[in-house]
């Protein structure tokens, strides 16, 4: 072979060299969205202010923002600024699944981070920090879990709340009839209507589904607060370079002040569909997350 042969030879080799290389540093859930041309996002239909349907049947809310800060970085990342964003409607049931089999990319809801589902999910870093509370009807007279004895209350089917609330039942006598709605909006209706007693969830999710009631006057809190889990983009197990884009978008958020903003929007400032403003300041525990981010769970 002629040293010209050799030297085509080589420069045809270096011509494919990036490309291959290219293909090769993807991980698999990248690799999957660029050979799609679409990242597809799991959202929630009732979970304000976090992931919820406005009146055009859009999904909006406080956790799509943050992950369209995602499917910014990741259309750098692939060099691809004409990808397509796709939406699955998830519920507390089907979220993981859909998450671990691929159908869905990233879920932006209101999912906790548990240790248990450590096991078959990766979380992004926390992106806020709830408490659970329960919500009755003005006119039970109701004050505290205690005047629950004996009552049938509601938690959502497939949440960590309905552990929690099950695990309180037994280890305070209480003898509550324990319902399942399918969502969150199933879940108040059933107090709404009096067949519960008392819907226990995350604060801020019980706020947006207070204030979008009918009649956001007839349901109070009760006195009662426990920790709960904190929430955080759920995404496929095992997948360290997305999960670090993934966890990349939102501490660069943190950093510059963007997160500020856009809880500002959500929590605090009338949001759709009915311009209501939920009031709901950063609890002393949010701040501290948002200034040192972390994807731990509690126990951790």
């Amino acid at each position: 072979m002629t040293r010209l042969a050799i030297g085509l030879v080589a420069l045809s080799l270096l011509a494919f060299a990036p490309t291959t290389a290219s293909a090769q540093s993807l991980s698999p859930t990248l690799q999957k969205i660029k050979d799609a041309g679409t990242i597809t996002i799991g959202h929630r239909d009732s979970s304000v202010p976090f992931s919820y349907l406005d009146n055009n049947q859009k999904p909006i809310g406080f956790s799509l923002e943050l992950c369209d800060l995602v499917v910014t970085k990741v259309k750098a990342k692939l060099n691809k600024p004409d990808l397509k964003v796709a939406y699955q409607a998830v519920n507390s049931s089907n979220r993981i699944p859909l998450v671990k089999n691929g159908t869905v990319d990233i879920e932006c809801g209101s999912t906790a981070n548990t240790i248990a589902r450590q096991q078959e999910v990766a979380y992004s870093v926390i992106f806020y920090a709830p408490q659970f509370k329960w919500l009755a009807l003005k006119s039970s007279n109701l004050k505290t879990t205690d005047d629950l004895k004996g009552k049938a209350v509601v938690v959502t089917q497939g949440t960590n709340t309905a552990q929690f609330v099950a695990k309180l039942n037994a280890e305070k006598h209480l003898g509550m009839k324990i319902l399942q709605g399918k969502d969150h909006a199933e879940s108040i209706l059933l107090v709404e209507t009096g067949r519960a007693s008392a819907f226990m969830e995350d604060d801020i999710l019980l706020a947006g589904l207070k204030a979008n009631a009918p009649s956001p006057d007839n349901f109070v809190f009760l006195g009662d607060a426990y920790p709960s889990d904190p929430y955080g983009i759920m995404m496929a197990k095992g997948d360290t370079e997305f999960k670090k884009l993934v966890d990349d978008a939102l501490v660069e958020a943190m950093k510059s002040g963007l997160y500020d903003k856009l809880y500002t929007k959500w929590f605090q400032s009338p949001i759709p569909p009915k311009n209501i403003n939920l009031n709901f300041p950063q609890s002393a525990e949010l701040k501290a997350l948002i200034k040192n981010p972390s994807d731990k769970a509690i126990g951790q």
